[in-house]
C-alpha cells in the first residue's frame, strides 16, 4: 500500500502542475490524451455550474453520453475542480497511509508483548 500511496500522490501532483500549467505543463498539450482524444477534461464536459455548446466532430463520434464541447461557461473553472480533486485525493491517500502506519504499529506491539510473556 505504501507504494501504491507515494504512485497515487506523484500522480495527482503531476495532475495539479498539470491543470494549473506549472513548470511549462499546458493544458493545449496531447499530454494526457496521447493524440487520442477530443476530451480535455471530464469536469469540463459534466460540470454542473457549466453551460455546455456542443459540436459535432468532423470525422470523430462522441463515445455514448459523452459530447464534445467546443465552449462552456462554467462558474468555476474546470481546471481548479480538476486540481482540488486531485488535492482530496492526496488527502486520502496521505489519511491512509498514516492509518496503515498505526495498523501496523498496534499489531507490531502485540506481536512484541506475546513475545515478551
Amino acid at each position: 500500500y505504501t507504494v501504491w500511496a507515494a504512485i497515487w500522490v506523484t500522480w495527482n501532483i503531476f495532475i495539479i502542475c498539470f491543470y494549473l500549467e506549472v513548470g511549462g505543463l499546458s493544458q493545449d498539450s496531447e499530454l494526457l490524451t496521447f493524440s487520442l482524444s477530443q476530451h480535455r477534461s471530464w469536469w469540463h464536459e459534466h460540470w454542473p455550474g457549466c453551460l455546455h455548446e456542443e459540436v459535432p466532430a468532423a470525422g470523430l463520434r462522441a463515445p455514448h453520453g459523452q459530447a464534445l464541447v467546443s465552449g462552456a461557461i462554467c462558474a468555476l473553472e474546470p481546471s481548479s475542480v480538476e486540481a482540488l480533486h486531485s488535492g482530496l485525493q492526496i488527502l486520502i491517500a496521505l489519511l491512509g497511509f498514516v492509518c496503515g502506519c498505526y495498523v501496523v504499529s498496534v499489531f507490531t506491539e502485540e506481536e512484541d508483548s506475546c513475545l515478551r510473556k
